[in-house]
């Protein structure tokens, strides 16, 4: 089901690209504007994407939105929100965006550097005093940059997560999941090398709050969700197990084909600064868009948060900023995003420099390394019929 307006001509796994690499190697509706006669062919083809990933047998439900260069906006669904009751997919509905989290904790990051609250090459320790140790790992000798792009060597603490059944209503602290990580040997000497880590997303969040005096979930509300007005976005308060709103179901499916387990209700404090938001796939295209087109960061915070290294274990092509993924389109060119995985929900979204955006989001984690793929060749052959 497909669904168009017209836009203003002014966006266990908790990983987003993290989750790729490890998968690779690794407001619509009646009343709406008609889609006009030039948008068909994008039409077609992202409905398409959609009913194959559904088809697949590893997601339940599908959802997404498209805007292309011209500004023109569609919404999409395939399968049902609820296995159960059969209910469809609402219409850009909101799910748990995950590791897109990190791009909006990188943002409100670069923020505080633009203002000279934070020094972008300053070490961890500055901020935090002798709170990063042992095994190796150290503060003194890890900066923000570093945190922000992945190449810092903090092991990532979901490496030792417990399976969903006991992870699924478990509280956790910030502190306990930076615990959790230094209990463990650095993967490598800061800045000479990269490997994703949500832990460097906890220190970063924890740095924010530091620096501002404020919880980080205030901090991304002010600087960023109020100001944009992204009405589906928020971080769920301390013990809140569900998604506000209109929402899909989100399942956990063991392997194509199998009785999907409703895992919609989960307390997703484990993932904090590095994936605890909710959103939806409009919000997500606004909010990507907003910061590809300068409205959220300084020209100089812009360009270093666009400024990538080489991601070992991501698709050929790709390349990882500060908190800001580059990727190849195979249509020429390039997309800016993310992208977000947790239990239950899968997005996959990026936007170009010419203005077209795309969300994808799916009701399940991938089973298998095929889901994965799928997952990518899907943006990338929305984002290329968007052109």
């Amino acid at each position: 089901m497909s669904h168009s307006r017209t836009a203003s001509p002014s966006t266990r796994r908790l990983l987003a690209a993290g989750a790729l690499a490890a998968s690779l190697t690794l407001a619509v509706g009646a009343g709406t504007a008609p889609a006009i006669a030039g948008t068909r062919d994008t039409q077609a083809v992202a409905q398409k994407e959609l009913d194959k990933l559904v088809r697949s047998g590893e997601f339940p439900g599908a959802l997404a939105q498209v805007r292309d260069r011209d500004g023109n906006i569609h919404d999409y669904t395939a399968g049902v929100g609820d296995v159960r009751t059969k209910a469809k997919v609402p219409v850009d509905g909101r799910v748990r965006i995950g590791s897109n989290t990190k791009t909006f904790v990188a943002t409100v990051m670069l923020q505080l550097v633009g203002e000279g609250k934070v020094g972008l090459d300053a070490k961890v320790e500055k901020y935090l005093p002798k709170l990063i140790r042992g095994n190796g790992n150290d503060g003194r000798k890890i900066t923000i940059r570093q945190l922000l792009q992945h190449t810092s060597g903090l092991p990532n603490y979901t490496r030792w997560i417990p399976d969903i059944s006991k992870l699924q209503h478990l509280y956790s602290e910030p502190r306990e999941l930076l615990d959790m990580a230094l209990a463990h040997r650095r993967s490598f000497v800061p800045g000479k090398g990269w490997e994703y880590s949500n832990t460097n997303y906890v220190v970063a969040g924890l740095i924010v709050q530091k620096v501002t005096g404020r919880p980080i979930s205030e901090e991304i509300d002010k600087r960023i969700t109020d100001r944009l007005g992204l009405r589906d976005t928020y971080w769920p308060g301390i013990g809140d197990q569900t998604i506000r709103g209109t929402h899909p179901h989100g399942y956990t499916v063991k392997k194509p084909g199998a009785k999907p387990v409703d895992v919609t209700k989960l307390d997703p404090s484990w993932g904090w600064a590095a994936g605890q938001l909710i959103g939806s796939p409009g919000d997500l295209n606004r909010f990507y868009r907003a910061l590809l087109d300068g409205k959220l960061l300084k020209p100089e915070q812009l360009r270093q948060m666009r400024e990538t290294v080489k991601a070992k274990g991501l698709p050929d092509g790709w390349e990882y900023g500060l908190g800001l993924v580059r990727i190849r389109l195979s249509c020429g060119g390039y997309a800016w995003g993310h992208g977000g995985d947790i239990d239950g929900y899968e997005t996959r979204n990026a936007a170009t420099d010419d203005g077209r955006a795309a969300a994808i989001a799916v009701t399940a984690l991938p089973s298998t390394e095929a889901g994965a793929l799928r997952m990518v060749d899907s943006l990338d052959r929305i984002l290329c019929a968007a052109s």
